[in-house]
């Protein structure tokens, strides 16, 4: 995880702790997150005005671990099919180390309050244009419009998401899950490429 300290550190560990498969992070309570925490519940207030504040904290710290390393590997990668299988391979992995992070924001995507379900929605946004511009940046894929391209990573995180309980409930599927997810990328792509062709110049290009 990145670098926290002090009583925000040990109310993110608290959330992360207390989430279970019938925990979400809307259904915790303030001095239970305090005594996970080993703290006064008035340290809380300290730190944060109230418990929206404090899940708009927990999902931003979450979504800047992950989208760290996948722009580090997109900006290395070579060519597509190089970022789509360390992206994916890098994000699966984070999954699979960071269960209750996964769980948080799988579930708030569709939970109960309106401020984080939009907060997330904004944070996968923000993923995607990231994500485009990487790949637009790179080169990484040639002859797509730039909108095509977003039009794609948005279309690309939201399957990732979708996967991820998948990823972590079933440990037989894993490897078969990856490759699935690589596939779905690099096909968004090349049927992009092939989108506005004639049948002629489909059948000249293969």
């Amino acid at each position: 995880m990145s670098v926290l300290t002090g009583g925000k550190l040990k109310l993110v560990q608290a959330a992360l702790t207390l989430i279970t498969e019938s925990r979400s992070l809307t259904s915790l309570g303030l001095r239970e997150l305090a005594r996970e925490a080993g703290l006064n519940p008035n340290t809380f207030y300290r730190h944060f005005r109230n418990l929206d504040e404090f899940g708009l904290f927990v999902l931003g710290f979450i979504a800047q671990e992950m989208k760290s390393g996948v722009r580090e590997l997109r900006r290395m990668a070579e060519n597509s099919d190089q970022a789509a299988q360390e992206t994916v391979a890098f994000v699966y992995t984070y999954f699979l180390n960071n269960p209750a992070a996964t769980t948080i924001a799988v579930r708030e995507l569709h939970g109960a309050s309106p401020l984080l379900r939009r907060a997330l929605e904004n944070q996968l946004d923000a993923s995607a244009r990231e994500m485009a511009e990487d790949i637009i940046e790179r080169q990484l894929v040639a002859g797509i419009a730039d909108s095509t391209i977003l039009e794609i990573s948005r279309m690309t995180i939201r399957y990732i998401l979708f996967r991820a309980m998948d990823y972590l409930e079933k440990p037989d599927q894993r490897l078969a899950i990856r490759r699935e997810t690589e596939r779905f990328i690099n096909r968004q792509f090349r049927g992009a490429l092939v989108e506005h062709l004639s049948p002629a110049e489909i059948a000249e290009r293969a």
